[in-house]
């Protein structure tokens, strides 16, 4: 979908493109976020996971993955993957056995030490008030996307 004035134009360029823009910043974040992931020995995935985490610890498998946008046959293996490097338990409700709940252990919650030590907020070349309009209009975008597709359902 072009996203440029110039709808008349009849041979769209990939730079006017908005989502070939937000692919491509994705990208660039992903190598921007390299070396912090390589000396936390997580994935993009798994850092936000643990991120989500730390935000609010001892969430169901349902509204971790909601969070994240992430379907539970995504979700389960990126848990089972940080449970066996100690970062997480999970264990069933015991107030309703069909709900998987997903806590912390000392050592995810230790992980955020040393996280937040690490911060591309410099890298991103943007003032603060920048970066928060920029966030914010992220988000929308990512909501108004995720509206339309609901409707067309």
């Amino acid at each position: 979908m072009k996203t440029t004035a110039k709808a008349e134009d009849s041979n769209p360029k990939l730079a006017d493109f908005l989502c070939f823009a937000v692919y491509s910043a994705n990208l660039a974040f992903g190598k921007a976020y390299k070396p912090i992931l390589e000396e936390l020995g997580l994935t993009y995935t798994q850092y936000i996971t643990v991120i989500a985490l730390w935000e609010e610890d001892h969430q169901t498998v349902s509204s971790l993955g909601e969070k994240l946008f992430l379907e539970s046959n995504t979700l389960t293996p990126i848990l089972k993957k940080l449970e066996a490097m100690g970062y997480l338990e999970r264990q069933r409700d015991p107030e309703d056995e069909r709900q998987v709940r997903v806590s912390l252990t000392r050592a995810g919650r230790k992980l955020r030490e040393k996280a937040f030590g690490m911060d591309l907020t410099e890298a991103c070349g943007l003032t603060s008030d920048e970066f928060a309009k920029m966030q914010k209009g992220i988000v929308a975008l990512r909501n108004n996307l995720i509206k339309a597709v609901s409707e067309q359902d």
